[in-house]
């Protein structure tokens, strides 16, 4: 077997392999030994089938699996002896002349294949001990646990019926029918609706509209849409609802107690003041989570400056810019509403894929050069979290992921980055700052934009 190099243009190389005839012949006549005791043929006792017929019937068939394991073969042996490895898979380019593809699976023609594919880049891991972060900490104040604690009283808050018209904070019971250009639409009606006034659950002007009410009046609402509404066709139109009242109900007065507490399942008023303390704390821990990743990976950009394997590459565009075009057609934008033309936007959303593609190498030459492992018990908690998003469809998405070679990669690629994060965070120098929140909603919401 002969391989020869035809092309080393930055990441791309391209060997060339030939593989003699007679290397051909030799593995099918060693193939027809291995399996002709185990074919059996009606005139020809078991074991006793001449190495010609077997070869009649099933030769261009073994060649073709000799064809498959040549090729694998040489492509693992070569990337070994030249100390590469390829960004994907290779791709193999054969004889396209069908005369020569039948010598060749008659092993009367040599093997001639052409292996393309992209190395990995060469990564030297920068020193990150100098590196600085600043973790933005919220301190969770008694206010805001009291805020939250209010929020969660006001589901359970009793209502009692009343007389009379009905005032802001009371509940409205009613039917109501909903109409633009004087024709019901879709999710527009609904015989038993409750609502409270002022809770701003429903389109703006509607609940302004009910105060006065009383219980058995009959009135239309003339409200419109927002312009941004979630239903694209209900979005900026006016609508009429037809309204009947049912009944007011005053609200009731909420003890703040240990009943309340056990009501939620909880022993004391201390208790819930501790899940919702610590419900608080775990969400403002994600957003400075967020931050500081962001700070590291943005680091460990500007210390990693190497070419990338340009179909990679390509390959992040392509999946960044599908899911671009598809938010921007579902929301109805073009790239003016964004202020940008679609030349400016690919340019940009370029260089975010090149960033990907860099950081997604360098987290995985440090996890790799570590030995940092995504456990299999990880990988289950992993799949079990992404199940419960789907409420009686557990079993099936637990299945899609087991059967799934490239699915089940998908939840072990974030949860690897993630341990790569935590290995290079005991490595950098981090300082906390104690900030508010609005400062790091702030915080958060750059790194998003």
């Amino acid at each position: 077997m002969q391989v020869t190099e035809t092309l080393s243009e930055g990441l791309k190389r391209e060997l060339n392999v030939v593989v003699p005839a007679s290397d051909l012949e030799a593995r099918l006549v060693s193939k027809i030994e291995e399996i002709k005791g185990q074919i059996q043929i009606n005139g020809f006792r078991p074991g006793k089938v001449p190495a010609s017929h077997v070869r009649k019937l099933h030769g261009k068939a073994l060649m073709g699996d000799i064809v498959q394991e040549l090729i694998g073969e040489t492509t693992r042996t070569s990337l070994e002896e030249r100390s590469e490895k390829a960004a994907m898979q290779p791709q193999y380019k054969l004889t396209e002349d069908q005369d020569e593809a039948d010598k060749i699976m008659d092993a009367k023609a040599d093997l001639v294949f052409d292996i393309v594919y992209e190395i990995l880049p060469a990564i030297e891991v920068a020193d990150v001990s100098g590196v600085e972060i600043e973790r933005p900490v919220v301190e969770v104040e008694e206010a805001e646990i009291e805020e939250r604690l209010n929020m969660i009283a006001e589901g359970s808050r009793p209502f009692e019926t009343k007389e009379g018209a009905a005032e802001d904070k009371d509940r409205v019971q009613m039917s109501y029918l909903g109409k633009v250009d004087g024709e019901p639409f879709e999710g527009g009606a609904d015989e038993n609706a409750q609502l409270v006034l002022g809770s701003g659950q429903f389109i703006p002007g509607f609940e302004d509209q009910l105060i006065g009410c009383k219980a058995g009046d009959e009135k239309t609402i003339k409200v419109t849409f927002p312009a941004d509404y979630g239903a694209e066709h209900l979005a900026g139109k006016d609508a009429e609802f037809d309204v009947v009242v049912k009944e007011i109900q005053a609200p009731g007065e909420l003890e703040m107690d240990d009943e309340f507490a056990s009501k939620l399942g909880l022993e004391s008023m201390e208790k819930l003041k501790e899940v919702v303390k610590d419900q608080i704390t775990s969400q403002y821990g994600s957003m400075t989570r967020q931050r500081v990743k962001r700070q590291l990976l943005d680091k460990m950009d500007e210390l990693h400056k190497f070419d990338v394997p340009p179909t990679l590459l390509e390959q992040e565009f392509n999946n960044i810019w599908q899911q671009v075009t598809a938010e921007m057609n579902e929301n109805s934008k073009t790239f003016e509403d964004e202020d940008t033309t679609e030349e400016k936007a690919k340019e940009e959303y370029q260089t975010i894929a090149e960033r990907r593609v860099r950081l997604g190498l360098v987290l995985s030459e440090i996890g790799e050069k570590n030995e940092i492992q995504v456990s299999d018990e990880e990988v289950q908690r992993g799949i079990m979290s992404r199940a419960q998003q789907f409420p009686g469809q557990e079993r099936q998405v637990f299945e899609y992921y087991t059967q799934n070679a490239e699915a089940l990669a998908s939840i072990r690629a974030p949860i690897f980055e993630e341990k790569v994060v935590d290995y290079l965070l005991e490595l950098v120098k981090v300082e906390d700052k104690t900030v508010s929140k609005e400062e790091l909603e702030t915080l958060v919401s750059e790194d998003e934009e």
